[in-house]
Parts: structure tokens; C-alpha cells; sequence
């Protein structure tokens, strides 16, 4: 090695986990580098979360002011394409992280641009550098895309959500592959920038893992936008012609032919990148995530901690923000441990879905001696405020046994912001009783929570 560093803590990848513990050791006066081979940010920064809902936001937007009187009247266009895409390119900074760096700056943390692997203990290689952590090293990678094995796929050069959510032209038609939250979201959001759009589910229903009613009531949104849904249809071939379009042959759908194919089939690891052999530990094949206890810790290897997609305890930027919380916390001798349970989701459709915790199903596969209790999402007298045509079923899981909420759902039109007070419900296991007592506001759509009680007959 050329240039050999020795720090504290080596932080590789500097995704939204990887930032959150770089930072938050560097205001413990740690001395951290921080190891990113692509953009400072991460998957979610400029190629997931925030571009995808940047595209979904100009036609829920305009859709809302329609379903109001007298805001109505005042919508005299369409949607603007072109400034919808220059929105989202500000949004993802163009894809440049310069932005991100002066906060780095701040906290003193050292960015090492590069390819980072593991080359023994507490020691991470990047190019012709040489880090070495007095205390911990700690992965913070993401996750890549998924590309099926459906034949002929991988060599269309299909589409992701990398492609998909940074593209600058819009094909005239696309077939989405996969019905979980990034091809339901991808679907629509080209579906209202004029896309003619087929999404296909080889499940039988989308957002399998959610509620039965919020797959069945996000398909009913994406339909009204304008998008083909088509679920139980397998994708069995995909062939890209010399005109560049292609065709997907299926099962129970026939051949689909579409200016371009989007996939959204899930995420795999990159754990097998890492150098995990200079330790001891084994990557697998395919690549599996890295095992951790609850205090984010190797077994083993007391220095290893991995936040994040690594772990593979949840694919969600916030949870492995609070990995990197928790971690920091550990490295820095306070203690802490992760709890269990089932983290709070969003799918930004319209509608959207807000869930945490259980649903119906998973509660009682759980062993859980549960009811669920449904209400009309549009059932309070805050509800008509926002117009017409925001339908949606709002949901609790209640274990009988304890008397408190195991699981919310909501769905329905801007949803999303209710899910914090569900979470605390959840997670601190606030008894129903005690719940009857947090009055709503009048007239808000928080009411919700007192047509659910009352549902359930507090």
C-alpha cells in the first residue's frame, strides 16, 4: 500500500446508514473514514426513494387540487413533463454528491473515494490505500438490483430502478416486472408522465407481503392511472429485436412487446465484494447478508459491525439509520441493542400504503391471538377536506391478549404522515385504554384512530 491511514472507525459505504454513523461518531470526537465507491448518499439519495417519489408527487399533487372545489377551477393544464424530470434531477443534485461533502467537512470525517474490502482484521483496502480502525470497522453497503433468471433477460439489458429513475427520456411504452413497492411506484409514476405501462405479478395479488386490501387497492389506483395490471402471469422469455423493443413472453398473458422493460424483482446482496474471506467469514453463493446480534456485532469478530442492507434484518433506509444509531452508541461504550418487530413502510402510490408492525396474517402465523379491525380511511369529517375520491381502508391488529396494537395499515390519499403515531403505539405497546384517552383533534383525519376504537368498542 502506497498511503497507509489509521483512524478509529472505518466506515465502508456512505449511504444514508453509512452517513448517520460516520457522523454521528465524528461528533464523539472519533476520528472516522468514510469509504463510498459511487456517490455519497447512496442508493436511496439518487436512484430510489428520493427520485421515485419526486415523479409520483406531480400528479398527486394536481390530482389533490382536482378533487377540490373551487382550487378545481383554477387547474387549466396537464402535468409538466419536462419540469417534472428537471424537478427530480434537482432533487438528486444531477447526480453529483457535491452537496453532501461540506457536512462530512464539518465533523472532520475522511472521505476515501474507492472500492473498499476487508484485508484482515480492522483492516479495509481501498485502491492503494491502507485503513486501519483502532476500534471498529463497519459496513454499511447497500444492496444491487435483482435480475431474474428469466432467459434472454439479463442480455435485453433490461431497465432497474437505477435506469428508470434517473432516465432523461421517456420510452413510449414499458412493461414493469414486479409488483412490491418499487415496481407499483415506478408503474405509476411513468403511467402519469404519459407512459403506457403493463405491470406484471407472477403472484396473485401485488404487495404480497401487506394487507390483501392494499394490494387490491393500490391495483385499483394504478388502473385509474392508466396502467395494465396483470398478476398470476410469469415472465418466461424476454427478447430485445434490432429495432431495439421488446418482447416479454408469459405465462397466462401471452407475448407483451413495449419500448422498454423496467425490473423490480427485489435486491441482492453484495456481501460477497467485501473481502469477508480475509477474516474467516464466508460470503455464500449466492451472496447472503452478514449475521449480527442486536448490538449490530459480528459474532467473532467483536470490532465487525454491519448496518444496514448488509445485516439483512430490514431493506429500509430509516431501520438501518437506526442501526447506525445503535451502533454508534455500542462503539462508543454507551450500550443499546436493537429490538425486533416489523419496522414502519411506506409505498408512495395513490394511494398510498402506511404500515407497521403485523399484519393479520403475519400475527397469526405469529401464534398471536389477534382481531383486526377495519374503518373507511375517508370516514372522518377531516377526510372531505381533501375531496372526493380518496377511498381507502384503515386497519388495526389488536393481540387480545395484552389489549394492545401489533399492527396498523392505512390506505388511502397522503397516508403516509399517520404512520408515526401508529409506530409509537406499536413499539411502546400502549394499551388500548390509554389510547382511548389521546383525543384527536376535530376536524383532522386523525379522528381515524377514534372511528377505530370505536370499532373495536372502546
Amino acid at each position: 500500500m502506497s498511503d497507509r491511514r489509521e483512524v478509529d472507525v472505518v466506515v465502508v459505504g456512505a449511504g444514508p446508514s453509512g452517513e448517520v454513523i460516520a457522523g454521528r461518531l465524528a461528533e464523539r470526537d472519533l476520528a472516522v473514514a468514510l469509504v463510498e465507491d459511487r456517490l455519497v448518499g447512496g442508493e436511496c439519495s439518487y436512484w430510489a426513494c428520493m427520485p421515485s417519489k419526486a415523479l409520483l408527487r406531480p400528479a398527486q399533487a394536481l390530482a389533490e387540487a382536482r378533487r377540490v372545489p373551487g382550487a378545481a377551477e383554477a387547474v387549466t393544464g396537464e402535468l409538466d413533463v419536462h419540469a417534472a424530470l428537471a424537478r427530480r434531477d434537482d432533487v438528486i443534485h444531477h447526480l453529483d454528491d457535491g452537496a453532501q461533502l461540506p457536512w462530512l467537512d464539518e465533523r472532520g470525517v475522511l472521505l476515501v473515494r474507492g472500492h473498499g474490502h476487508l484485508a484482515g482484521e480492522r483492516t479495509v483496502h481501498v485502491g492503494d490505500t491502507e485503513l486501519v480502525a483502532r476500534r471498529a470497522v463497519v459496513v454499511a453497503v447497500g444492496t444491487a438490483p435483482m435480475i431474474p433468471p428469466v432467459p434472454g433477460l439479463a442480455e435485453a439489458q433490461p431497465w432497474t430502478n437505477r435506469e428508470g429513475t434517473t432516465t432523461e427520456t421517456l420510452p413510449g411504452s414499458l412493461v414493469v416486472m414486479g409488483g412490491g413497492p418499487v415496481g407499483v411506484e415506478l408503474a405509476q409514476a411513468f403511467a402519469t408522465l404519459g407512459v403506457e405501462v403493463t405491470l406484471l405479478e407472477r403472484e396473485g395479488r401485488l404487495l404480497e407481503r401487506e394487507e390483501a386490501f392494499a394490494g387490491e387497492q393500490v391495483a385499483e389506483g394504478l388502473e385509474a392511472a392508466g396502467v395494465r395490471v396483470l398478476v398470476d402471469v410469469q415472465a418466461t422469455g424476454v427478447r430485445r429485436g434490432e429495432d431495439g423493443r421488446v418482447a416479454v413472453e408469459t405465462e397466462g398473458a401471452g407475448t407483451l412487446e413495449a419500448d422498454e422493460i423496467l425490473v423490480a424483482s427485489g435486491r441482492r446482496q453484495v456481501t460477497d465484494t467485501l473481502g469477508l474471506e480475509s477474516i474467516g467469514l464466508d460470503a455464500g453463493s449466492p451472496p447472503k447478508p452478514i449475521e449480527v446480534g442486536d448490538d449490530l456485532r459480528v459474532a467473532g469478530h467483536e470490532w465487525l459491525y454491519v448496518v444496514g442492507d448488509a445485516n439483512g434484518r430490514s431493506l429500509l433506509t430509516h431501520e438501518g439509520k437506526h442501526q447506525a444509531r445503535i451502533a454508534a452508541d455500542v462503539i462508543c461504550g454507551r450500550g443499546g441493542r436493537i429490538r425486533g418487530g416489523l419496522p414502519p413502510r411506506v409505498t408512495f402510490t395513490e394511494p398510498q400504503v402506511a404500515a407497521v408492525g403485523h399484519t393479520l396474517d403475519s400475527a397469526q402465523k405469529a401464534g398471536l391471538n389477534v382481531r383486526a379491525v377495519d374503518v373507511d380511511t375517508q370516514s372522518t369529517a377531516g377526510a372531505s377536506f381533501h375531496g372526493k375520491g380518496t377511498d381507502g381502508t384503515s386497519r388495526i391488529v389488536v393481540d387480545e391478549d395484552r389489549r394492545v396494537i401489533v399492527g396498523a395499515t392505512f390506505v388511502g390519499s397522503e397516508v403516509a404522515e399517520w404512520l408515526h403515531a401508529a409506530t409509537i403505539a406499536v413499539v411502546a405497546e400502549v394499551s388500548l385504554d390509554d389510547l382511548s384517552h389521546a383525543v384527536p383533534a376535530f376536524p383532522t383525519r386523525s379522528e381515524v384512530w377514534l372511528k377505530l376504537l370505536q370499532a373495536y368498542g372502546l
